[in-house]
């Protein structure tokens, strides 16, 4: 009996639920944080104090692309190699495919990124949803077809995916 093959384990699907309001916004929060640790001190040597009193809303074009385009850019390549920020790790969150449960495509990741401008409009509506919808989905989720979802925790709602 010494070479019979060992039977190997099937992957249990994992149970999940979806990321509500609250634990966004705390995940938005330690990505801000983050950021600012990491931005401030090459903004402050680059402009020195006065950028931070000044009126201006672009201080140039190392502020344009220092606070707008590496961010953006930051953004999408988390979404690629982990499905989350640094914010939604902590908090054990990934964002998946709305209907398969999967990792979204590059397309559906690209399309929530700039549906975030969306979602901004107005007044910030399209993310105060996540706190009223079924699948806490913001208008950014639902236009690219994503939910945020992490391990079950006890007494939650179980997500169910299509396939």
């Amino acid at each position: 009996m010494e070479n019979e093959p060992v039977p190997i384990a099937k992957p249990q699907r994992e149970e999940l639920e979806y990321v509500g309001f609250w634990l966004r916004l705390g995940a938005s929060i330690i990505d801000t944080v983050l950021s600012a640790m990491v931005l401030y001190p090459i903004l402050y040597a680059l402009y020195g104090r006065e950028y931070f009193v000044s009126r201006h809303m672009i201080a140039g074009t190392g502020d344009f692309i220092l606070t707008h385009i590496l961010p953006a850019v930051a953004i999408i390549i988390f979404w690629f190699y982990k499905s989350a920020t640094p914010g939604k790790m902590a908090i054990g969150a990934k964002i998946v495919d709305a209907r398969t449960g999967l990792a979204p495509s590059k397309k559906q990741l690209i399309g929530r990124y700039f549906a975030y401008y969306l979602s901004m409009l107005p007044c910030f509506l399209g993310f105060l949803w996540v706190a009223w919808d079924l699948r806490k989905q913001g208008w950014h989720d639902k236009l690219a077809g994503t939910v945020v979802v992490r391990p079950i925790r006890r007494g939650k709602i179980k997500v169910v995916f299509e396939n």
